[in-house]
């Protein structure tokens, strides 16, 4: 049987191999950018208050740093009959269980889902985040895909979540490229659940073919790339044009090395581009550039909440 993804274009391949290919423009290799702290936040200050236009790049670790963490307490008060019967040690590696039954894969993804996109985090890192740029004019590209930009006041017209949302479930075949909001049918499945099963009644079901239903998140072929997702990608252009040789500020927060072709190369090779534009990169630890764009990035590392709140000192 001939499914859709075979056919239909694939944006997140096009942006990898974009980022793959800047990153070969740097033959000078990478360099550490870090200096005097105080100096780095006073210049990152200025250059938000001066830029054109801010454009965010965000990874998990922004999230970490609200308090959503995949680990540890959390995942232990949250998951820990799961771990106790499967021996699942994260809310990450969870998602790759292979439970017995539907009716045990979605209690594990209600509760995963619930606890992730749709609980307030224990910090207000984003909606300090928000204040820092909310006058000027942003767009936010993300890995993330719980939704915490929005539930802050992020305009939802300058958000581009590459990976999927929490909020969303598609066709696991796939049949369509059509995504469905799942809060109605999520709080059922936490709060009904039992023994670490859902009633087989709540199992959710493909509204167009009746098929098997998954969270519309990155994980292999079968994504669905749907067209707010298509709409959002072509907003996210549309915004880097209009602001080609602005004065731009390229802001990564806590973006890793699991997929830095979406984000990091992305940005590096902008700034080389456009001699107007400046790279920040704020993570738990420093993070190297390369040479070319040197003197025009600032790198500061630490904890993101407290690099948010310095900022807006």
């Amino acid at each position: 049987m001939k499914t859709f993804f075979n056919d239909r274009p694939n944006g997140y391949l096009e942006t990898i191999h974009k980022g793959l290919g800047g990153v070969r423009s740097f033959p000078d290799g990478l360099v550490y950018a870090s200096g005097n702290r105080e100096e780095a936040l006073s210049r990152l200050r200025g250059e938000i208050e001066k830029a054109d236009a801010i454009v965010i790049g965000a990874g998990s670790g922004l999230s970490t740093a609200a308090g959503l963490t995949y680990s540890g307490e959390r995942f232990e008060c949250y998951f820990f009959d799961f771990a106790q019967k499967y021996g699942i040690q994260d809310i990450y590696s969870g998602g790759f269980y292979p439970f017995p039954d539907e009716e045990t894969t979605w209690a594990w993804w209600a509760r995963h889902i619930y606890f992730n996109r749709y609980v307030e985090p224990q910090k207000p890192v984003y909606r300090n985040l928000l204040s820092i740029v909310e006058s000027k004019d942003y767009f936010v590209i993300t890995t993330n895909v719980d939704h915490q930009f929005q539930r802050a006041g992020f305009d939802k017209q300058r958000l581009f979540y590459t990976q999927g949302d929490y909020g969303l479930l598609q066709c696991a075949t796939p049949c369509c490229q059509k995504t469905w909001d799942n809060e109605a049918i999520i709080h059922p499945m936490v709060d009904e659940q039992r023994d670490m099963k859902i009633p087989s009644a709540l199992i959710p079901r493909c509204p167009n073919c009746g098929g098997k239903m998954m969270p519309n998140l990155r994980s292999d072929e079968r994504f669905v790339e749907d067209a707010g997702w298509h709409a959002a990608a072509g907003r996210y252009e549309a915004f880097e044009q209009k602001h080609d040789a602005d004065h731009i500020l390229y802001l990564e927060l806590g973006v890793g090395g699991n997929t830095p072709g979406i984000i990091k190369y992305n940005f590096w090779q902008r700034v080389y581009q456009n001699e107007n534009a400046l790279y920040a990169c704020l993570n738990l630890e420093e993070s190297p550039v390369p040479q070319e764009i040197r003197d025009r990035s600032i790198i500061i590392g630490g904890d993101l909440g407290k690099i948010l709140l310095a900022l807006q000192a």
